[in-house]
């Protein structure tokens, strides 16, 4: 079966010639890009190094500027040279001075001491306590300060607090009285190293890289990782990196505790000679690599299911566009007209699809035409009986009654006239079917000022409209079906005073409109009926259709709007009824929905 298959064969070979090349690129690709990336990463991180390094030599050169300022100060140096006999207030004063100006150089440092070669004497000075002369000195720096006074830069750091986990460093430097090499006193700086722990933070990615600082000795100064800390006589790469003559270089280590590659980078032995190591495990090194490798994969794949789609396509060309034709088809059945799918070609079927389509298109335009005609013969209607009134005469005799009122000094029935003579005026307008949103609004509150006179003390609106909505254009008679349907469903069954609330404001691309009553509200299956209502446009049968406005009211929207407008019907959660319209700023549909001549 398999040989006699044009299919079977063709989708083989495809697979053969096209698996075979992909996975010797992959290969390939693998093995020179993991290399290049290895390059490139370890270049990276040592510039890095290397950067981390100056800045944490120019943090301790500056520690080491504030131990030779003492230099800079004669009256410093002749008190160091005879300590018991510059004893009056003034130089005592800048002893002092010259103390604090140090400790307060720099936020770390918390304490300064100078100890006196010959005597046993020394001065201290801390951010918890004032200067102090102390005739019994300490004699804990002892071995330091022999170390810095055999430094050939009188200078040293002791990071021995710091191998025992403790957060403080001390710099020792002895004094010499210039230009002989004889040592008048040794300064100490007790640093904290919440600088130094900031510099090499910013010098390693804590999920998947490791920092360590050595002394020039190789002790263990500062360590990201805990495990190296406590296992500090395990670390056998700590000899290997001492071994080393560079000040810098590259180093690759494999055993079982880690499998990657380590720089290194020494800062200059007038700071310390401090060794900046960073470790960056293979895994991270070849990362970019693996990257690369699965976007060939992805991309193979995707190419490999290409070749395996085309056999299919080529195998099924003919029958898959019948079957689209068949869906599309069923769905005309089940009642939804609105059919898309994609072109089917060229050919016989292509054309057959391309007038299907043509086909619904127009059938879809002569069910929106009969809507319209439906909406038009009620206009003429309207049309027909408002023609039957002379509006000039209703407006003069309207205006004799508010005139005569006014003589017989009954103001409000002028008043009422008036508002009236509003409502009869803007109903009767045939010239236009979009208005500003502000003429609506008046519409309404002289048709609510009506309402107000009717129930007195029994009724109240409230109108809240942004002022940049009231030049937006929107329907004519948009919203007074809707307060109807208030007074005709939900005023008599209210509880206490009948209000209505309208809003109207701009979100985002839309003008939402908002009415609001205090009646009873309407039952969830009053409610999903209406929506039937509008949708289907019909009710069901056992329900009498008493919701024309509503009805009437989207299908206009619909048909200015071209269906981008909405009409929402809910409960509202503190009782009544509520209906929200929500209205596209740019016309979308009709301008007037009785444009049709046809």
């Amino acid at each position: 079966m398999f040989k006699k298959s044009i299919r079977n064969k063709l989708i083989a070979l495809l697979l053969i010639i096209t698996i075979l090349p992909f996975g010797t690129s992959i290969i390939i690709t693998y093995y020179q890009t993991k290399e290049a990336f290895k390059d490139l990463v370890v270049q990276e991180n040592s510039n890095l190094l290397y950067q981390g390094k100056i800045n944490l030599e120019s943090y301790l050169e500056e520690l080491n500027n504030l131990t030779l300022s003492l230099y800079n100060n004669p009256d410093f140096i002749n008190y160091m040279r005879a300590p018991d006999k510059e004893d009056n207030y003034l130089t005592i004063g800048i002893v002092r001075n010259v103390l604090q100006t140090i400790l307060y150089a720099e936020e770390n440092i918390t304490r300064v001491q100078i100890s006196f070669a010959e005597e046993n004497r020394g001065i201290t000075a801390s951010k918890r306590s004032t200067v102090v002369f102390s005739d019994r000195i300490s004699n804990a720096y002892e071995d330091a300060y022999k170390r810095a006074q055999l430094s050939p830069y009188n200078y040293n750091i002791d990071t021995t607090q710091l191998q025992e986990g403790r957060n403080v460093l001390y710099v020792h430097r002895a004094l010499t009285n210039v230009p002989s090499d004889n040592v008048l006193a040794f300064i100490t700086l007790e640093v904290g190293t919440e600088k130094i722990l900031e510099l090499s933070e910013n010098l390693y990615n804590k999920e998947n890289e490791e920092f360590f600082i050595l002394s020039a000795t190789g002790e263990l100064i500062y360590s990201s990782n805990p495990l190296v800390a406590s296992k500090k006589e395990e670390q056998q790469w700590i000899p290997e990196i001492m071994k080393s003559e560079a000040t810098q270089g590259t180093m690759e280590w494999d055993n079982g505790q880690f499998q990657g590659v380590m720089m290194y980078d020494q800062t200059e032995l007038a700071v310390g000679g401090w060794i900046l190591v960073k470790r960056v495990p293979y895994t991270t090194l070849y990362d970019n690599a693996f990257v690369v490798t699965k976007i060939n994969i992805f991309f193979g794949v995707i190419g490999l299911c290409l070749v395996i789609l085309a056999s299919l396509i080529v195998s099924f060309k003919i029958t898959s566009p019948i079957r689209v034709l068949l869906q599309n088809i069923q769905q005309v059945k089940e009642g939804n007209m609105n059919v898309q799918f994609p072109s089917l070609g060229n050919d016989e079927i292509g054309i057959l699809g391309y007038r299907f389509k043509q086909m619904m298109e127009r059938i879809n335009l002569l069910i929106n035409r009969e809507y319209k005609l439906e909406i038009e013969n009620k206009t003429n209607q309207l049309k027909v009986l408002q023609s039957q009134l002379n509006p000039h005469f209703l407006y003069n005799a309207l205006q004799s009654i508010g005139t005569l009122a006014l003589k017989n000094n009954v103001p409000q029935i002028y008043t009422l006239l008036t508002h009236l003579s509003k409502i009869m005026r803007y109903g009767m307008n045939m010239e236009e079917d979009m208005v500003p949103l502000k003429k609506e609004i008046n519409y309404l509150k002289a048709f609510l000022l009506l309402q107000k006179e009717r129930f007195g003390e029994n009724f109240e609106y409230d109108m809240e409209i942004e002022e940049k909505a009231m030049d937006i254009e929107i329907p004519k008679m948009i919203l007074q079906p809707i307060i109807e349907n208030y007074f005709k469903h939900g005023f008599d069954i209210r509880e206490g005073v009948g209000k209505i609330e309208i809003n109207g404001k701009i979100v985002d691309e839309y003008l939402l409109l908002t009415l609001r009553d205090n009646g009873v509200g309407v039952s969830e299956s009053r409610l999903t009926e209406i929506y039937r209502l509008l949708s289907e446009g019909k009710p069901a049968s056992d329900v009498e259709e008493t919701n024309i406005g509503l009805k009437n009211i989207y299908t206009r929207l619909q048909l200015y709007y071209n269906n981008l407008a909405a009409l929402h019907l809910d409960n509202h959660n503190d009782g009544g009824f509520m209906v929200t319209l929500k209205l596209p700023l740019e016309v979308g549909g009709e301008k007037d929905e009785s444009n049709h001549r046809g």
